[in-house]
């Protein structure tokens, strides 16, 4: 009986050594990576110094980013669904580009968003079904802000801003913002343009919902990478002076992880308000339309440039 006591406490003096020893090691391991996480904090931290200063020089900036994301599926004789056999799918991406010109006494901003989605559902039991990828998100704008500064932060601007879609309708309706006013620069990320003067150009075929007017033109806009995030956010809006149901806004947000090197997960979403538009699908007139908020968003994978 006293040997199987001294058995068992020779195991367990062994088994406290052996964790004694393991949580002494893992406590170094823990110690030499948090030195080591500093060491790479700190190297991270003068490469974003040296960032900035290239950044604050003038000359030309240029950047982009966007977001892929998609999926395909196949079902053959999955007799619990309406369509037992189907083939589906949808695939989608975003591009955010930029190409800034920043100078002591003027800058010339110009970005590009676009956004396309296709979907797809055949089917297969149907012959009059379609088996093609259809549009479904067609987004593309496009502006050009110059600005002769009047201080560091303020300067006295103008904008032309373009947006349609490409895939159908192309330039029905088209939008094109043309106006003169005011731009801030708190800060190198954020720009804030504020146009009292500005024409709304409307090309569409149905005269009877759209509409050309003058108005005022606000576009906020922040653009900004943090590590391995980065992220744009646009605001646009135009107000009519002629009649409340010609304004409009849109708001585009992108955002992006880091994984590795170029490539990560990417997230976009837009909120949209346009009557006009809401008349046009409805086949209503402007007054009648149900004017509801539009939306999409993406999820998928993200790159960079």
């Amino acid at each position: 009986m006293k040997k199987l006591i001294l058995g068992f406490a020779l195991i367990a003096g062994l088994y406290s050594a052996q964790a004694q020893t393991d949580t002494e090691t893992k406590e170094a391991l823990k110690a030499e990576k948090a030195a080591k996480q500093a060491e790479a904090d700190k190297f991270q931290a003068e490469a974003n110094a040296i960032q900035a200063k290239i950044d604050a020089l003038p000359g030309w900036r240029l950047g982009a980013f966007g977001t892929i994301g998609g999926s395909v599926s196949k079902f053959n004789n999955w007799y619990s669904q309406a369509a037992a056999n189907n083939s589906s799918g949808n695939i989608g991406f975003t591009f955010n580009g930029f190409a800034n010109k920043i100078e002591e006494k003027f800058f010339w901003r110009n970005s590009l968003n676009v956004n396309l989605g296709w979907v797809k559902f055949d089917n297969e039991d149907n012959p009059l079904d379609s088996d093609d990828f259809e549009p479904a998100t067609d987004v593309f704008n496009i502006t050009s802000l110059y600005g002769q500064r009047l201080t560091k932060n303020l300067a006295a601007s103008t904008l032309a801003e373009y947006r349609t879609t490409i895939i159908d309708n192309f330039n029905d309706p088209g939008y094109l913002d043309v106006g003169i006013g005011f731009t801030w620069t708190p800060t190198e990320n954020l720009v804030v343009v504020a146009h009292p003067l500005n024409y709304n150009f409307v090309f569409a075929e149905n005269d009877a919902v759209f509409e050309s007017s003058l108005g005022a033109k606000i576009v906020a806009d922040y653009t900004r990478q943090i590590g391995k995030v980065s992220f744009k956010s646009n605001f646009s809006t135009f107000q009519s002076y002629k009649d409340s149901d010609l304004s409009n806004f849109t708001w585009i947000n992108s955002f992006g992880y880091k994984l590795w090197k170029k490539i990560g997960v990417g997230f976009d979403f837009g909120l949209r308000s346009n009557r006009q538009e809401a008349a046009n699908f409805q086949g209503v007139l402007l007054p009648e339309a149900d004017n509801k908020l539009q939306t999409y968003w993406l999820l998928g994978l993200s790159y960079s440039f």
